[in-house]
């Protein structure tokens, strides 16, 4: 059984509604189709029901069972107001301009349904950037206790792969922190290795990566990734973690034994943090487009409930793994 399979039977196993609010794209209302079929989801899709309907006929699609939400009919729209206001009154937001958002914003409308727990979780951004599907998030649903700071993250799934759990990993930060700093990037890998456990199920064993391993080369980029791996050691003790290392280094043992010997990390890497987000999101497209491998994401970690970022190259399919993963999130919250 595939990594994504056995996400669907947990999905299945304790079904949650995840809001997708890009009705007016023809790959989200495919992909409500079939997560209905597959019964791994309930779904509330954003818009006017008489469109979207006559997109599902367009598109030969079936979405019985799904809930559209129209913003100007929608029975609960007073008390999301209300929420919205209530939430962002001390950022000078008022009753008008709430009301105003969310009969125009469908993406802070889902990030208020997921408030009010009417929803579980929320994928969004096939059509948007990844900044519009994140500021509503942050701003309404904030972030999760203890968390330092919000960041994205790829799953892969590598087919025929020796390296990593079976051909799985994470990477990150591919979609939303820029220019990391070294405390940062220590809060990346803590992060990661969180998601990785609960939505992988192994154990996390992280590479802070680099040009250079254990000394290679002499750069500042170098001495920002030994000093997270400091940090990271320091304060997160508890993390199978080792920098800084090669790619080759992190993931080939045989590479590993000859650039870094002794490495509790080096050649057994499932867990790949990256310094900036140009080296994170060029490594998983060429990983997604040469090696052929499946990737979800950037799912977003640290934020109070799940709320997902989708690539705008993303398929259909692509939008089922999120909402599966999604749902598995919301279990776990």
């Amino acid at each position: 059984m595939s990594y994504i399979d056995v996400i669907k039977e947990k999905a299945r196993s304790d079904k949650k509604t995840i809001v997708l609010p890009e009705t007016t794209d023809k790959r989200t209302l495919i992909a409500a189709s079939h997560v209905l079929e597959e019964d791994l989801a309930d779904i509330i899709l954003i818009g006017n029901e008489e469109k979207i309907m006559d997109g599902a006929t367009w598109l030969e699609i079936d979405l019985t069972g799904a809930t559209i939400v129209n913003p100007a009919s929608c029975d609960k729209l007073d008390e999301y107001v209300n929420l919205l206001y209530e939430t962002r009154k001390n950022k000078g937001m008022t009753p008008e301009k709430a009301r105003e958002i969310l009969l125009n914003e469908p993406l802070t409308l889902g990030v208020i349904m997921v408030k009010a727990n009417d929803a579980d979780g929320m994928v969004a951004g096939a059509c948007h950037a990844t900044a519009d599907t994140l500021r509503p998030a942050l701003q309404i649903l904030k972030t999760a206790p203890g968390v330092k700071l919000v960041s994205g993250f790829f799953l892969m799934c590598v087919p025929d792969c020796e390296f990593g759990d079976h051909g799985t990993f994470l990477f990150a930060d591919c979609g939303l922190n820029q220019d990391p700093t070294p405390e940062e990037l220590a809060a990346i890998a803590e992060s990661s290795a969180k998601s990785f456990k609960s939505l992988v199920g192994s154990k996390p064993v992280i590479a802070m990566l680099s040009h250079s391993t254990k000394g290679s080369a002499k750069h500042a980029l170098v001495d920002k990734i030994v000093e997270a791996t400091r940090i990271a050691h320091e304060q997160y003790p508890h993390l199978t973690l080792d920098g800084e290392l090669q790619l080759d280094a992190a993931l080939v043992p045989q590479v590993a034994k000859t650039k870094s010997p002794g490495s509790e990390v080096a050649g057994k890497a499932n867990v790949l943090i990256f310094p900036n987000l140009d080296s994170g999101n060029i490594g998983y497209k060429l990983v997604q487009r040469l090696a052929k491998a499946e990737a979800y994401g950037p799912m977003l970690q640290g934020i109070a409930k799940p709320v997902n970022d989708l690539s705008r190259g993303c398929s259909w399919q692509d939008i089922v793994g999120v909402v599966a993963l999604t749902a598995v999130q919301a279990q776990l919250a």
